[in-house]
């Protein structure tokens, strides 16, 4: 017990000492403005950062000088294709959705008509084009015999797979359309 206390005493010493190793004095602040500061070379002016000249703004967003500030600058997909899946798939609870790689996951989704089959969706945007291969869409189906029954995979048919394509492209389609006509 008396090593443990004067263990302690020894660390309660040294961090007192270490205390009188910090700088006296009032820190010393530039009083001139940043032009003025600059103009003379003062260790204040903005140096060049590893982003390069528009900082790391312009490294997140992909943008350039010359550039302006649109969503195609900004996404890597299709943003008629993000928005017309979003609309089309509207009535699925959405589990996840990043615009900026262009995937959305949704939760298991069941009609009221048909409660013992639930649905999932997968949807990826590949392309900044609005083309048919730009979207794919994978479909998940689970069945069971009654309300306590275990859920069990189903194989999807691909022509429902590619019913919710066609409709998510139909709708890029004439939103693209629309904007077009404003």
């Amino acid at each position: 017990m008396l090593k443990i206390t004067h263990y302690i005493i020894a660390l309660f010493i040294l961090s007192l000492t270490a205390c009188s190793v910090l700088p006296k004095g009032e820190a010393k602040y530039p009083n001139q403005n940043r032009e003025q500061q600059a103009d003379q070379g003062s260790a204040y002016k903005d140096n060049e950062t590893i982003f390069g000249e528009g900082g790391f703004g312009s490294v997140l967003m992909g943008k350039t000088d010359g550039d302006t500030a649109d969503a195609d600058n900004v996404l890597n997909i299709n943003a008629f294709l993000w928005r017309a899946s979003l609309e089309t798939i509207n009535f699925m609870p959405i589990s996840q959705a990043d615009p900026f790689g262009g995937v959305i996951l949704t939760d298991w989704y069941s009609a009221a008509q048909t409660p013992n089959q639930r649905y999932k969706l997968n949807i990826l945007i590949t392309d900044k084009q609005l083309r048919a291969s730009g979207v794919k869409v994978s479909m998940f189906k689970e069945q069971r015999a009654s309300e306590n029954a275990k859920w069990e995979s189903v194989t999807v048919a691909k022509e429902d797979t590619r019913k919710i394509e066609d409709a998510i492209l139909a709708r890029a389609r004439e939103m693209r359309i629309a904007s077009l006509e404003k």
